[in-house]
């Protein structure tokens, strides 16, 4: 089939519309907000979804990532303040909150935010001590943020968060700092162990005084009873010699008999139950014993005028007799 120039023109127009609505139909992905400009200049952003422009008049000038985005900060020497040499990176988080702004207002958006980054972290970790700087890394990531932060707010740039990811110092210094915890621990130790050892003697003398103040306590409870019981002792045996006086002054040597034998009888246990003696030999009998009482029964009429009647003596044997064994534990009494 042979197209006339009727057809041609068109098919040429056709084409031309078609070519037209792609140039004028753009998709903008979540995420993502693109600039237009007109002649070069800026005049409005397109949202995420389909939109429409003017082709040929209007063109996309930048296409911006909007959402949170991570951005590496290498690794560098900074000197603090004491004068440590140290080494250090970080991370930050920033997010583009107005495309037009980040991308008509600075250049290179990403190498600004990092040298701005490496530069503010040389301010802040400079101005302070090793000590400081290893122990208060909230405290940097803080003032990074609010300085980093207040200085991206004219690209239209939110920083979210500063991290500093490492501290290295020197070896010569790690060795350092670790010879001066382990003295400032030994330090602590001995500390707490002399206060150990102190609280422990004073927890002992506190103890040895109260049972030294209970043991008086004791002693003299002890000693008022032995008095209290001695007095006790010492009023009975008056209370028994006032009777047994009483009982002789009126004449009865029974009495004194008994007396007598009590305290024989009571020396006698004495005896056989010293400690320095096992064996005790005693050459005497019940009936001396009771002899014994007799006798001093008599001796005590004689003192009290009672004259007791002489004993008969013996009559004279006229057959002799054999003299009795000795016994050995019971040698005969001189007469």
């Amino acid at each position: 089939m042979v197209l006339g120039g009727f057809d041609i023109v068109v098919i040429a127009l056709v084409v031309f519309v078609i070519l037209v609505l792609f140039a004028g139909i753009k998709t903008v992905p979540q995420g993502y907000r693109y600039t237009i400009e007109r002649f070069g200049r800026y005049t409005r952003t397109l949202e995420p979804g389909l939109n429409l422009i003017t082709p040929f008049i209007e063109r996309v000038g930048a296409r911006m990532n909007v959402m949170e985005q991570v951005l590496n900060v290498p690794t560098q020497e900074v000197i603090t303040k004491d004068n440590a040499s140290i080494s250090t990176d970080a991370v930050a988080f920033f997010q583009v909150l107005n495309a037009a702004e980040a991308a008509y207002q600075v250049a290179h958006l990403e190498n600004a935010i990092l040298n701005l980054t490496m530069t503010n972290i040389r301010t802040v970790m400079g101005s302070m001590d090793l000590d400081e700087l290893l122990s208060n890394r909230d405290a940097i990531n803080d003032r990074l943020l609010r300085v980093v932060d207040d200085a991206v707010q004219p690209w239209g740039i939110k920083v979210t968060r500063v991290e500093i990811k490492d501290i290295q110092p020197p070896r010569d210094l790690v060795d350092a700092m670790a010879r001066q915890m382990k003295a400032e621990r030994e330090k602590r130790a001995q500390v707490l162990e002399a206060e150990g050892s102190r609280n422990s003697q004073i927890l002992r003398a506190e103890g040895a005084k109260q049972s030294a103040i209970l043991q008086a306590e004791g002693q003299r409870e002890a000693a008022f009873r032995n008095a209290e019981a001695r007095e006790r002792l010492a009023e009975a045996e008056a209370k028994a010699t006032k009777m047994v006086s009483e009982a002789i002054a009126s004449g009865n040597v029974q009495a004194i008999n008994y007396f007598v034998a009590q305290k024989y009888t009571e020396a006698l246990a004495s005896i056989g139950t010293a400690g320095n003696s096992k064996v005790v030999l005693m050459p005497m009998e019940a009936s001396s014993l009771i002899g014994s009482l007799g006798g001093i029964g008599a001796i005590a009429k004689e003192v009290f005028g009672d004259n007791p009647t002489p004993p008969p003596a013996p009559r004279a044997q006229s057959t002799p007799r054999t003299a009795p064994a000795v016994n050995p534990f019971n040698p005969p009494t001189e007469r």
